[in-house]
């Protein structure tokens, strides 16, 4: 099968995209024939090999052999192993697996559910971690209750988009932080406010906020606490910031009431499928800004180097007989 594998740490110049042996399933897992993947923070983290710590998943020194990138994908199942029982071959799904930005890969049962019925599968692969480090770290990190005044810092990014969405699926007050391009879509999507960055330091204003989701780590942990209610919380992305960020925000969790600690989604069919449901019912949309050819994966890990990515970038895998 064709996949994009890498083959060291550092730019986008490490991946290939050559011919593999297809994947088989274990018991517990399924094999799907990959529709389409998208790209998540993970992703250019382990391609780059930093932080340390996730080269102990990608490999050491150097990537494992055939080591392919990606773990969001849309797909219909090609075969189940022995154990699971909530799948057959031809259901459509999407959720998280294995190396998925090649035409096969095989995921965990529990970590797959049913593609929603509304989205296309470029649509479904937008989903799955972006919108699942959203509904983690506001309902259950966040515990934001209705009327509460929430602020997505970095809200036109893969996670951000869900963010504001959720946060009104949650009944909050939102306001949206991103740069003047992006100020028309986060309003779209949603938000109460918005503020351009470029324009305003919301750091420096007079609004004051129950929650505070951080996605870009533009400012400092005081200047953030200086806007948050004496009850609210500085929720970190860490998938989003670097790790001198997430340890700093770790050992200030212990002593500042304030400061939410930093964590990492955690993929599950019953999260899934509450993303599936607010999907179906039309209260959230992912937002995909470009879409790449397999065979161009590299190219949108550049893309995405740029950091300027309104939503998801999903790529498109096409089957080579």
């Amino acid at each position: 099968m064709k996949a994009v594998v890498q083959v060291d740490y550092g730019s986008a110049d490490v991946l290939e995209f050559k011919e593999i042996d297809k994947p088989v399933a274990n018991d517990d897992d399924v094999l799907v024939r990959v529709h389409a993947a998208s790209l998540a923070a993970g992703d250019y983290f382990g391609m780059r090999g930093m932080p340390f710590p996730i080269r102990m998943y990608v490999g050491f020194p150097k990537p494992k052999k055939d080591h392919v990138v990606g773990v969001d994908l849309a797909g219909r199942v090609e075969a189940v192993g022995k154990n699971v029982t909530r799948f057959k071959p031809g259901d459509e799904v999407f959720g998280e697996g294995s190396g998925v930005c090649a035409e096969y890969a095989c995921a965990e049962e529990g970590k797959l559910v049913h593609k929603p019925h509304n989205l296309t599968f470029e649509q479904a692969a937008a989903v799955p971690t972006s919108a699942l480090a959203a509904l983690q770290a506001l309902r259950d990190h966040g515990k934001v209750q209705p009327g509460q005044r929430v602020l997505i810092n970095g809200a036109s990014g893969g996670v951000g988009t869900f963010a504001v969405q959720i946060a009104k699926v949650l009944g909050a007050d939102v306001t949206g932080v991103c740069s003047t391009g992006n100020v028309d879509l986060v309003r779209s999507i949603g938000a109460d406010h918005v503020i351009d960055y470029t324009k305003d330091d919301f750091t420096q204003g007079e609004l004051r906020f129950d929650l505070i989701l951080d996605n870009v780590a533009s400012h400092s942990f005081a200047e953030y606490r200086r806007v948050l209610e004496p009850g609210g919380t500085l929720q970190p992305n860490s998938g989003h910031a670097g790790m001198g960020y997430v340890v700093t925000a770790s050992l200030l969790s212990l002593v500042v009431r304030q400061q939410g600690r930093p964590f990492i989604s955690t993929p599950n069919q019953n999260d899934l499928t509450t993303l599936k449901e607010l999907i179906e019912s039309g209260r959230v949309s992912p937002v995909i800004d470009r879409t790449y050819p397999l065979r161009e994966t590299a190219e949108a890990f550049r893309y995405l180097d740029q950091g300027h990515a309104q939503g998801k970038v999903v790529i498109v895998v096409e089957k080579s007989d």
